[in-house]
């Protein structure tokens, strides 16, 4: 195949999306990113995350007029979607060359997926608390939430740990898995490059309200259509979860997610809470910075290792849900 077939022949092997996901969906579930490979060439989020925090040093300069760093943070947005875009969709066409070449672009697509990392990293929360008590927890929890743990107590820790679960399942699965049906590999990979800009400059924060201003939009218009499916998959994992309760799930939803300061981590962590009988997010600390913000369900506050494991139940059968979908899919455009 030519480089020119390979161009026009793109929109007819978009259905090899939903296998090609399917199959990276395995991949991520049973190997996640090996050390190994991470130790040789890092991460492409690593990779991602230089090109924005050269940006950031480079044209974030506190000389400059809020306006200036405004405009500078569009240039920059743009820069990270181009370049993210482009080159995977460069590698995209080269794979489609390949003999089976959907395996291979499921290979790519699983470094972008965070199905087994998300919970090896929750299910520390718990098994710290377990094993060698709070200080120990705060520690773990510190790994996955931006939140000050000095200031946590046991409640605090496991609810930090399930919110967390709760909004990087959106983040970190079914968005990209989202935006890879969409869009192939460059979906995902812009995808990844916006939530990644957030995550670094998206802050209320003097230096970076003006300059993440673009980073933080992006990363709610893109997130919105996955917060959603993400609270529709734990509403059906708690149809089937026993001690679940799906219809509480759908009424906290209902009642409280548009309450929630993130536009889409309140439909997550509402439909979580009404699930497990909980109360999430609420007022927390930032860096010493109290954050007043609405309670997600009307369940206990006083969350415990236990309830973390509950969570990461429900999570389990999200992802199963989510894979029977994708499944059908691939059948469908096999």
């Amino acid at each position: 195949m030519t480089d020119a077939d390979g161009f026009g022949q793109m929109p007819l092997l978009a259905g090899a999306f939903p296998k090609a996901l399917l199959l990276a969906l395995l991949f991520d579930a049973t190997i996640g990113y090996p050390d190994a490979l991470f130790a040789l060439v890092r991460h492409p989020v690593t990779w991602i995350g230089a090109m924005i925090g050269r940006m950031d040093a480079t044209l974030n300069r506190e000389t400059e007029s809020e306006e200036t760093r405004w405009q500078f943070g569009i240039v920059t947005m743009l820069a990270v979607v181009i370049a993210a875009g482009a080159a995977a969709y460069a590698l995209q066409v080269l794979l489609f060359t390949l003999p089976l070449g959907w395996v291979f672009l499921a290979l790519a697509a699983s470094s972008l997926l965070a199905q087994r990392s998300l919970y090896q990293h929750v299910s520390a929360v718990a098994d710290a608390l377990d094993r060698k008590g709070l200080a120990s927890g705060r520690e773990a929890v510190a790994k996955i939430v931006g939140r000050n743990p000095d200031v946590l107590d046991e409640a605090a820790v496991c609810r930090a740990a399930i919110e967390s679960l709760a909004e990087n399942f959106s983040d970190g699965v079914v968005a990209p898995a989202f935006w890879f049906l969409i869009a192939g590999l460059p979906g995902i990979a812009v995808y990844k490059a916006i939530n990644t800009a957030d995550s670094m400059i998206g802050h209320r924060t003097p230096r970076h309200e003006a300059f993440g201003w673009a980073a933080a939009r992006l990363d709610d218009l893109v997130n919105l259509p996955a917060s959603r499916l993400t609270a529709a998959l734990f509403i059906g994992a708690a149809a089937l979860v026993l001690g679940a309760n799906a219809s509480a799930a759908v009424e906290a939803v209902r009642r409280d997610a548009r309450r929630h300061r993130s536009p889409n981590a309140g439909w997550c962590e509402a439909a979580m809470a009404g699930a497990l009988d909980l109360k999430l997010a609420g007022p927390r600390v930032y860096g010493g910075t109290r954050v007043e913000d609405a309670w997600m369900g009307e369940g206990r506050a006083d969350a415990t290792p236990a309830d973390i494991h509950a969570a990461l139940t429900l999570y389990r059968a999200a992802c199963g849900i989510l894979w029977a979908v994708i499944a059908m899919l691939a059948l469908i455009f096999w």
